[in-house]
């Protein structure tokens, strides 16, 4: 390879918009880094921050399982509009809103370092380090530093400069902040230097969020400049801080004797090194497991963000995009998995809630977890599902009379239950969330050869959901999943709600299948009841039909791709094992249209065409977000073109695509460069992992040569497929296998 692929990116100014601001996380808390010399912002966010709406009576599910049988009726008979009448005539709720907490200001008084003297001519950079999680801002002799640690929950940051004078202050005044947000200022005197807190209270409500910043100071002086204090004549600040979410009053007075703590396991000169190694080997570790070098220029990768993103066709882009993304999708993860907005966001009004949407949006960010070797973020999705069963319980109870589970398609991380639902989104009616969102868990289980007995006994709430709700039959004796819903589509001539959408029959067979492979007593049971759903259609136009009842017409221009669940991410629909529905998937996507550019159909249409071994259809994919605009100067994606709606899909779902194409993998088949596009001819992947417990590195040659070395903890029999056709591979536990392989 040529050289060592950029872990980082870099800017040669200050962001001006807090969408460019460098990101820092550690799955709690997170931090959008301005990088100013002049007036530096640090934005602080928690995944615990949701505003609340005074009305928790709403956030329950609706209780129509009475009324179900007789919906079930009118579908069953034809009438195509049934269901639009199914609802308890609630109007649409929002789940309630992520938002941030504050931003720490550092406000420097002029001429307080002659290094620089503030001269603009002086060089600047800014720079976020991927490996470290550390994003630096430097401008003569003037250094800030910032990281949030994985292993002591706390966002650090240090400002060095000679003689450094410094206003520092915790301000709430952000875009969108409720006008009857009361807001509460502390600042006191320290021996380390001073205690800035910062108390907001909802309007209407006793939840607060309180932020704690300790300062420590080395020289100079500290006074209290309400609402903070002045530094004066300082040659380094380290500013220690936390948020809490929390009713009634938070003790300030023990959260200051906390990070204190922190600062009393070393000088402070050397405090926030002896910060950064605890973190480090936490966040490194995770970082450093996978690797992918395409072979770029070594000017190009030289290049700061914004350059590179305004040459679109190069690999050096693509590097850097995989690595940003799997940093970002990890400093994301830890209390959660990421949000809409990741972890981050400098406004109140975030889009759609900065919510999780787990219909689509949700599991395309996670979807490398297991290959890209981030069990953090697979462990950040189990503490969602599992900590809101109890939820998900009352959905199956509530709406359809059924035991087992039911997930809702959007959650604000706290409540399970589904209350966010329309005519024109009859969310209520979607069942297949719940094997949508043990998928990866289930991926994750395979990948570490150990069945996690929480995702075994949620699969078998799956199985018993299925067992009460589908009971109804067609006129051939299939069993009819009645009602129906495929996300966020609907039929061309019928409502949204309506009978064996492709995506619910595909759910409904894997998760029985699944459960009954982990639970022996009930498999002959959970294994008929599967058998008995019916196939999937082909359509007039050879393609694979979005709705298994005859006679529903197809809506072919729509963003999400629901119906090819069954290729992606499940393995129902390959070109090895079922090649006739392969086809018939290909066909599905060549006729899907883009809808409204949103970047997760983009994404989720490269990750079908790879298991598809569709090459150049993933180039085009990819081509069409890379040429878009989606990209902040951060490397945070964007929703839509231009850099429209901050929003994480692209960021978090670009590393899976690209190992999609290089590397897939079952519990038993690995298949090589599948879906290899000609604009990377030359590279290597390190560290992926498998589904049958091995690592490959892969690399892969102009002339069409390629190599994979295989790591096995595992001995088995597995399928090896390669552009050169299929052979079976042994594999013993502890001892490499390298294989050759024709790249084309």
């Amino acid at each position: 390879m040529s050289g060592t692929p950029v872990h980082g990116t870099w800017e040669p100014e200050p962001a001006a918009r807090w969408e460019d601001a460098f990101l820092s996380g550690n799955g709690h808390h997170g931090a959008l880094v301005f990088g100013d010399p002049d007036a530096d912002r640090v934005i602080v966010t928690h995944h615990s921050l949701v505003r609340p709406d005074g009305d928790d009576a709403h956030r329950r599910p609706p209780a129509l399982a009475a009324a179900l049988p007789a919906l079930q009726d009118r579908l069953l008979s034809g009438d195509t509009t049934a269901a639009e009448d199914f609802t308890d005539g609630r109007p649409l709720r929002w789940v309630r809103a992520f938002h941030p907490a504050f931003q720490l200001r550092l406000n420097r008084a002029p001429g307080d370092d002659t290094h620089d003297g503030h001269d603009t001519r002086t060089p600047y950079r800014r720079a976020v380090d991927f490996a470290t999680g550390e994003t630096t801002a430097t401008r003569g002799a003037w250094t800030s530093r910032v990281f949030v640690s994985r292993a002591d929950d706390v966002i650090v940051q240090r400002v060095t400069a000679p003689r450094l004078t410094l206003d520092l202050s915790l301000d709430p005044r952000l875009p969108g902040a409720p006008a009857g947000l009361r807001i509460g200022h502390g600042a006191v005197l320290t021996p380390e230097g001073a205690l800035l807190t910062l108390r907001a209270r909802y309007p209407g409500s006793d939840l607060a969020h309180t932020g704690v910043t300790l300062a420590a100071v080395t020289g100079g002086t500290t006074k209290l400049v309400p609402p903070g204090v002045l530094v004066e004549g300082a040659t380094e600040v380290l500013l220690l801080t936390r948020v809490h979410r929390h009713a009634g009053e938070l003790d300030t007075l023990a959260e200051s004797r906390a990070l204190r703590d922190l600062l009393d396991q070393a000088p402070h000169s050397s405090a926030y090194d002896g910060l950064l190694a605890r973190h480090l080997t936490r966040h490194r570790t995770a970082y450093d497991r996978v690797t992918l070098d395409l072979a770029a220029d070594p000017a190009e990768r030289a290049l700061p963000g914004s350059a590179l993103l305004g040459r679109p066709g190069g690999p050096a882009l693509l590097e850097r995009l995989f690595a940003a993304g799997r940093y970002h999708l990890l400093s994301a993860s830890g209390l959660l998995p990421p949000r809409l907005t990741g972890l981050w966001t400098g406004d109140w009004n975030t889009a759609w809630s900065g919510a999780f949407t787990t219909n689509a949006n949700l599991n395309l960010q996670t979807a490398s977890a297991a290959a890209a070797a981030l069990p953090e973020v697979t462990e950040a999705h189990a503490a969602l599902v599992h900590r809101q069963r109890p939820d998900w319980r009352d959905n199956a109870r509530e709406i359809f009379g059924a035991r087992g589970v039911v997930a809702p398609s959007h959650t604000d991380g706290e409540s399970g239950h589904t209350y966010h639902f329309s005519r024109e989104y009859p969310l209520h009616l979607w069942t297949a969330g719940a094997d949508w969102l043990l998928k990866p868990l289930v991926d994750h289980d395979e990948t570490h050869g150990t069945d996690d007995p929480r995702t075994t006994a949620a699969l078998a709430e799956v199985a018993l959901f299925y067992e009460d709700f589908l009971h109804r039959t067609d006129e051939r004796g299939h069993l009819v999943v009645v009602p129906s819903y495929s996300p966020e589509n609907r039929p061309a001539n019928a409502s949204w709600g309506t009978l064996n959408a492709a995506m619910d029959l595909s759910a409904a067979r894997h998760a029985l299948r699944t459960a009954a492979d982990r639970h022996p007593a009930h498999a002959d049971r959970w294994r008929a009841l599967a058998d008995r759903l019916p196939a999937h259609r082909v359509n007039a136009d050879g393609a694979l039909a979005e709705w298994a009842r005859p006679g529903l017409a197809d809506t072919y221009d729509h963003r999400h791709l629901s119906h090819l669940y069954g290729v992606w991410p499940l393995e129902e629909i390959n070109p090895y094992d079922t090649p006739r529905l392969a086809e018939a998937a290909h066909r599905a996507l060549e006729l899907r249209g883009a809808e409204n550019d949103s970047a997760h159909g983009h994404l989720h249409h490269a990750l079908v065409a790879a298991r598809l071994r569709d090459g150049d259809r993933v180039a085009h994919a990819l081509g069409r977000v890379l040429d878009g605009d989606y990209f902040h100067a951060s490397l945070m994606s964007a929703h839509y073109p231009h850099r429209d709606v901050y929003n994480a899909d692209a960021a978090h779902a670009l590393p899976a695509v690209l190992i999609e194409m290089l590397v897939q993998s079952t519990p038993g088949r690995l298949v090589l460069l599948p879906a290899l596009p000609a604009s990377c001819p030359r590279g290597e992947l390190r560290g992926v992992r498998t589904r049958f417990g091995a690592a490959v590195d892969l690399t892969w040659t102009p002339d069409g040569s390629a190599t994979a070395v295989l790591r096995p903890d595992r001995t088995r029999r597995i399928e090896l497929r390669t552009p050169s056709g299929a052979e079976p591979l042994d594999l013993v536990a502890g001892e490499d296998r390298v294989i050759s392989v024709k790249a084309r």
